[in-house]
């Protein structure tokens, strides 16, 4: 993934919990989404590089092709800006390997994915 693509990664994804972009549930039992949970949004470790995420959002397959790195660097801020207003709505929407997650949560998720990326280009 390039920088461009991560931009338009990281906004595809937070056009998820915006209910702007649809994802369909990754299939797993209960007790496996919630040590995943656990895992990714509360222990103190970087997640790992190479994550399998869902093609809607993944570069090459269903997410949004980058265009001018400027207007994509632009919709990433605004979006990011919407995602973290408090009218949003991101109270028990579904993440599509966690499910349900709180508003804080979500709040959670958005910088450790953002900062797993950016750290990708020493950002």
């Amino acid at each position: 993934m390039n920088a461009g693509q991560m931009l338009c990664h990281l906004t595809d994804s937070f056009l998820l919990p915006l209910g702007e972009k649809e994802v369909a549930l990754i299939p797993m039992s209960p007790p496996q989404r919630a040590v995943m949970k656990f895992g990714a949004l509360y222990v103190p470790l970087r997640w790992p590089r190479d994550l399998q995420s869902t093609p809607e959002v993944t570069q090459g397959l269903g997410g949004t092709p980058p265009e001018e790195f400027e207007a994509d660097r632009t919709r990433l801020i605004r979006t990011v800006e919407r995602f973290c207003d408090p009218r949003n709505g991101l109270e028990g929407r579904q993440h599509p390997f966690f499910a349900s997650l709180t508003r804080i949560q979500w709040l959670r998720w958005g910088y450790l994915h953002a900062d797993h990326h950016l750290r990708q280009f020493g950002a």
